[in-house]
């Protein structure tokens, strides 16, 4: 099992409002690092908006790529902590991990960024 990024506590106001510390810097950009790959952010996308959960065989079906590529784009978006996942069977079922996603949002914030006179 790939070791998760650990979930950064109380984090963080948003970057318009106050600076990120080295520490909180280091953490969330693995997950933003994640992000960074059109495939993961599809898949990401794919999985957050199903609504609940979705299986690997509708996510393979969706891209023109092998199995296993698939599978490593899944392990990055689990290591970074966005997803996780359940076997069942001969499938696994993957879902969103929402608090993740909610303290990324949080980070970029929905404030405006001032423009420099």
């Amino acid at each position: 099992m790939p070791k998760e990024l650990p979930l950064v506590e109380n984090c963080c106001p948003p970057l318009s409002r106050a600076p990120l510390s080295q520490q909180d810097a280091t953490r969330i950009a693995g997950a933003f690092k994640a992000l960074s790959d059109p495939v993961r952010l599809r898949l990401l996308s794919l999985i957050a908006s199903s609504g609940n959960e979705m299986c690997v065989c509708d996510l393979s079906s969706a891209f023109e790529l092998s199995g296993p590529t698939i599978s490593h784009h899944l392990k990055t978006l689990r290591t970074a902590g966005l997803i996780d996942c359940e076997r069942r069977g001969t499938w696994v079922y993957y879902w969103v991990k929402p608090e993740l996603l909610g303290m990324l949002a949080g980070i970029l914030g929905a404030e405006p960024v001032p423009t420099p006179a």
